[in-house]
């Protein structure tokens, strides 16, 4: 008899560390684009996600 398991488990974090550092990040210039990139990174994984867990769906 085959077993079949339906669980899904995604673990994520983002984050910059302690927020004093943060600050200091962000005056450099160089946060906002990072952060940007981040943001983006994580939007390309979840429609990734999304679209793995749609086609299972549809099987």
């Amino acid at each position: 008899m085959p077993l079949e398991i339906r669980e899904l488990i995604i673990k994520a974090g983002v984050g910059t560390g302690d927020g004093a550092n943060a600050g200091a990040v962000s005056s450099a210039g160089e946060g906002a684009n990072s952060t940007n990139a981040e943001e983006q990174l994580v939007q390309q994984c979840v429609e990734k996600v999304l679209e793995i867990i749609k086609e299972k769906l549809e099987r």
